[in-house]
């Protein structure tokens, strides 16, 4: 007993050998037949995005409205299928089920299932907007994609200086969208100092829609000024996420706590960070 404890790779129990391969399957990208698993998963969720497009053409949907409605069903038997077998192979499935992407996946499926306990054409038009749930699959597609992963640890880490940054700007539109309120005024369309912040928000992004136009000199220097202003401060949020983006590089990627799938663990960690559970 105890040399077959021993010989155990993953330590664990032998009866929870068939969750164990399940998991691997499904969760890891680095085995084979995660790869494997990964590539056919984002196939039928391309084809099932397809499928919901020219569904939407009605051209097309006279024509071929039965065999979409046929496809519809077999993707949502599909991914049901996928949406279970996660939950049966990972240790707290009410945490993977209540995570983003487990309602993500329940999404992807639940409208097709919601349009048959509507009946009648009054629940016609409810119906059709349901329907409209299914893009959610474009989102399970993230998962699958280690540097989407990425973008997004990359993404919470930064928040707190793009917030700031967000503030630093929102106060700079506030002063230059009122300055020019007092320089241009109402007969140059800056009726208000909440327009001419309008003007100065499209200004500063540089947008420039064109429908407010300084008209004096010194209304048209201080254009200049937040137009160059602008281009100086585009690329300082794409800063803040590149440093943040090679920080959370030095991360593993593709190692998954089998317990409470949270990612993210350093390189030679050996157990999970939020749960303890042996990696």
């Amino acid at each position: 007993m105890a040399a077959s404890v021993k010989t155990n790779p993953q330590n664990r129990p032998p009866e929870n050998n068939w969750r164990n391969s399940l998991y691997t399957i499904i969760f890891e990208a680095d085995t084979p037949a995660g790869k494997l698993f990964d590539e056919i998963l984002i196939l039928a969720i391309l084809l099932s995005i397809i499928v919901v497009m020219l569904d939407s053409v009605s051209s097309i949907a006279v024509r071929y409205g039965d065999l979409f409605y046929t496809l519809e069903w077999i993707f949502t038997i599909l991914f049901t299928m996928e949406y279970f077998l996660r939950l049966i192979c990972v240790g707290r499935p009410t945490r993977y089920a209540t995570s983003f992407f487990g309602i993500i996946d329940l999404l992807a499926i639940l409208p097709t299932y919601l349009s048959l306990m509507l009946p009648g054409s009054q629940y016609l038009l409810v119906i059709r907007s349901l329907r409209l749930l299914r893009v959610f699959r474009v989102l399970k597609l993230a998962q699958y994609i280690g540097e989407a992963d990425l973008l997004i640890k990359a993404l919470r880490a930064s928040r707190r200086k793009i917030t700031l940054f967000l503030f630093t700007v929102l106060t700079l539109v506030v002063i230059l969208g009122s300055l020019m309120y007092v320089i241009e005024g109402a007969d140059s369309g800056f009726t208000s100092i909440p327009r001419s912040i309008y003007w100065a928000i499209i200004t500063l992004t540089t947008v420039g829609y064109g429908d407010i136009v300084p008209e004096t000199n010194l209304g048209q220097a201080l254009a200049s000024v937040i137009m160059i202003i602008g281009y100086s401060i585009i690329a300082v949020p794409t800063g803040i996420v590149t440093s943040e983006i090679t920080y959370a590089s030095r991360y593993s990627k593709g190692r998954v706590c089998h317990n409470c799938s949270f990612e993210g663990h350093d390189i030679d960690a050996n157990y999970c960070k939020r749960c303890g559970a042996k990696l």
